[in-house]
């Protein structure tokens, strides 16, 4: 086995998600995760954990919703059981492709969507972690060679996530004070209410509330939002290819969307239910070692020079204590990406702190 595979394990169990002796783990294995997975299993063991293994196939789902009368029960009571009284959900991707579920019908998948509800908050509210395994499929889904996806994984994963955390706490001392964020690029001129938010620096690890291996990004959850922002990055919404998404909010709430490509993936999305129509986060990119675009969200977001807002949920780590209920409430979590690379700058209370995609302690 590729000795990164096992440092990648290592990274997983032992600065992402924190596993100690005792612990009850869930691991998702997606169908081409396999030799992740062994490592996994094994530093599990290593660490004294107990350890329940699924499989995880968007074409397993595919075949659900293509047998399925679209009536789903309620947070089925032994999946539910699973997850609540798991300490720790890993789930390692690596799926043999991309739009496995792709033709599943909208009504479908919102319906199966709301009706998890309950099983989707007990995920959230364990350890959970994502990661994933480099595969053929996601280094061609990327367009590049095996071996060169390799590197380009393990660039992004294996790294110094403690010096990347003190970076990213600059920005994130910013944001705690901030009151409102502006973003400027081309097609965009939005504003946000960042007032009274705790901003999460998400530094791969659940001990910083961050939950994505790699991670390398700062987040809040705004509110208030008005403008217009267009998301130029690429990407798979759902099995469906989305291309230069634009939305313009009014009062909080998307009152106006289009795409060049995937608008009718956008409009399955917003309808899924009322906080669908409001943004639950906003994400700075802050990882210098993901250096392109690879239609694959777990990297994408994290990218120096980009931003990324989600439709939906947000996280209640972004609130202050006693306050978790006022984060936007949704069956989704959408995230969708821009590049502020160029004629870009984000403002926080009317300063500059990036400009260009360059942050002001970086010039």
């Amino acid at each position: 086995m590729d000795d990164r595979v096992r440092e990648h394990a290592r990274t997983l169990i032992t600065w992402s998600a924190r596993i100690e002796d005792g612990d009850d783990v869930v691991v998702r294995v997606g169908p081409d995760a396999h030799d992740l997975a062994v490592a996994v299993v094994e530093e599990l063991g290593r660490a004294g954990a107990n350890v329940v293994t699924t499989y995880d196939s968007g074409e397993l789902t595919r075949a659900y919703f293509e047998g399925h009368d679209e009536e789903f029960d309620v947070d089925p009571p032994h999946e539910l059981a699973l997850l609540e009284n798991a300490d720790s959900v890993l789930t390692l991707g690596g799926g043999r492709n991309a739009a496995a579920t792709a033709d599943v019908p909208d009504a479908a998948r919102q319906a199966y969507d709301r009706a998890r509800r309950g099983i989707s908050e007990a995920r959230l509210d364990s350890k959970w972690v994502l990661t994933a395994h480099p595969t053929r499929s996601l280094a061609q889904q990327a367009g590049m060679s095996y071996a060169e996806y390799q590197e380009f994984v393990y660039d992004a994963v294996l790294r110094d996530w403690e010096e990347l955390a003190a970076e990213q706490a600059k920005v994130t001392d910013v944001l705690d004070d901030a009151s409102e964020v502006r973003l400027v690029s081309p097609g965009t001129d939005l504003t946000m209410s960042v007032e009274d938010r705790v901003a999460v620096n998400s530094a791969a690890s659940v001990d910083y509330d961050s939950h994505n291996l790699p991670s390398g990004e700062v987040f809040t959850a705004p509110d208030a939002t008005a403008g217009e922002v267009t998301f130029d990055v690429p990407m798979t919404v759902n099995g469906r290819r989305v291309r230069d998404v634009y939305l313009r909010f009014e009062d909080g709430r998307v009152v106006e969307h289009d795409a060049a490509e995937g608008a009718d993936a956008i409009e399955a999305v917003l309808e899924t239910d009322a906080g669908a129509r409001r943004l639950g986060e906003l994400g700075i990119g802050m990882n210098r070692g993901i250096d392109r675009v690879t239609d694959n969200v777990l990297f994408d977001e994290k990218m120096g020079d980009t931003v990324h807002l989600a439709l939906g949920r947000a996280y209640a780590s972004n609130f202050p204590p006693g306050h978790e209920e006022e984060a936007n409430d949704s069956a989704v979590h959408v995230d969708l990406i821009t590049d502020v690379s160029e004629d870009s700058r984000i403002e926080v209370d009317g300063e500059v702190i990036q400009r260009n995609g360059t942050f002001w302690f970086e010039e």
